[in-house]
């Protein structure tokens, strides 16, 4: 660094390329894996579902603790004694007969109340896991939207910027054109004023591709500058495509947000179990100790009694939870099938997506945009020799760019459409 201000040899202009070159990174291309992995690394909303699930897991600690013995301690044999001197009568001697009476009580819970809390807590931790599951799907399909608009914004500003650089060339030729007398003032004017269109398309493709980056780099949690990202992949398609039935077995058995619905009926079954176990009467079983001579044991100072105390369950059998969690069966299993419903809804509306784009794909990569390129190179070598007409090459020229265009967001709804089918599948079954 000291040698490159030292130097005489170096202009500043120079100096001052070097310092950027040694201080600024390089830009950063990453690949969809990559994208992808950072986003499970670091998506803040994700990280905090997850400690959801971590919360319904400490939760199953909770639902199979015993209930806490209760230690007691009593007193007894508080008494009024005749007085020692004749003839004084009784006084209060509260603690000369006093007895400390130590006891423990215990509640034995019956019909496996505990085992039924695990379980049912177990349960709603796998469903806290599937709607993790869920929530990852939908973001994953919000990632890949926005990872396939910037390759589409990058590609229409590829697009846009060679288009400029042909009409560039366009202009040049008019200008010798006019020169040599071969055009008029006025349509060199057209040509020249026409040239703003490209400069506004590559301004607003330039817009596009930083909204777009900017809303990835925010799924990504990432603060690296907008000039330093990048992301790359095919901007392509594929003719191929597997049967329906394929797709659909693939959601049913992968859909996340199924299999919590089937979960959250098997968890419903196991709370009315709960609700019906909880109805039964659990037993408080007590034990004590005391030092007190037995009537009919003068010998007899020791005593250790126990006793079991069962609550009459006679108007409070839990019936409210036991029907309530009945109708929750109920509920639960139609809310079963209507999910099952709605993957079969998504994945029919996301393969017919898939399968109109590569309907409209098919004969513009095969014919349209070649043709298109041909007319246009056909029509301005004319325009250049004066075989062709101002218009006619414009109107070529415009035609190529439409169709070029077009393809190009035909390709992004291709690959929409194709995630949209991944996010019905369940998993990445178009890459």
């Amino acid at each position: 660094m000291k040698q490159i201000f030292r130097s005489g040899a170096l202009s500043p202009v120079t100096s001052l390329v070097l310092l950027s070159a040694t201080f600024c990174p390089a830009q950063q291309s990453l690949t969809w894996e990559q994208v992808k992995a950072r986003f499970e690394a670091a998506n803040a909303a994700l990280k905090a579902d997850a400690l959801n699930v971590d919360e319904m897991h400490a939760a199953e600690t909770t639902a199979y603790l015993r209930p806490n013995p209760q230690v007691g301690l009593a007193s007894d044999g508080l008494q009024i004694a005749p007085h020692t001197t004749p003839g004084l009568g009784s006084h209060w001697l509260p603690l000369a007969g006093t007895q400390l009476v130590p006891s423990i009580n215990y509640l034995h819970e019956r019909e496996a109340k505990r085992e039924l809390r695990l379980q049912s807590a177990k349960e709603g931790t796998e469903i806290a896991g599937s709607l993790h599951e869920d929530l990852k799907r939908n973001l994953l399909f919000d990632l890949r939207s926005l990872f396939v608009q910037t390759l589409q914004a990058k590609a229409v500003l590829e697009l846009a910027k060679a288009d400029l650089a042909y009409y560039d060339k366009i202009i040049e030729i008019s200008r010798s054109r006019f020169k040599a007398g071969d055009i008029a003032q006025i349509d060199l004017d057209r040509i020249e004023l026409l040239r703003v269109q490209y400069e506004v398309e590559i301004q607003t493709a330039t817009v596009d591709l930083r909204t777009a980056k900017i809303q990835l780099e925010q799924l990504l949690n990432d603060r690296t500058p907008i000039e330093q990202f990048d992301v790359t992949g095919p901007f392509d398609f594929s003719e191929e495509l597997r049967p329906l039935e394929e797709f659909r077995q693939v959601a049913l058995d992968l859909r996340p947000d199924l299999r919590a619905a089937i979960e959250s009926a098997q968890q419903a079954e196991t709370n009315h179990k709960l609700a019906i176990a909880n109805g039964s009467a659990d037993p408080t079983l007590s034990t004590w100790y005391s030092y007190n001579p037995a009537f009919n044991n003068a010998f007899g100072r020791y005593t250790v009694g126990a006793s079991v105390s069962v609550p009459l369950r006679i108007f409070d059998r839990n019936q409210g939870e036991k029907q309530r969690t009945l109708i929750d069966i109920d509920r639960n299993r139609k809310l079963t099938e209507a999910a099952r419903s709605q993957v079969f809804s998504d994945v029919d509306s996301a393969y017919a997506q898939v399968e109109s784009s590569i309907a409209l794909l098919k004969p513009y990569k095969a014919k349209y945009k070649d043709q298109a390129q041909r007319v246009r190179d056909t029509v301005t070598y004319s325009y250049e020799h004066g075989s062709a007409s101002l218009m006619d090459f414009l109107n070529a020229q415009s035609d190529y760019r439409t169709v070029q265009l077009a393809y190009l967001q035909l390709l992004g709804s291709y690959l929409t459409a194709a995630g949209q089918l991944n996010l019905a599948a369940g998993r990445e079954v178009i890459q």
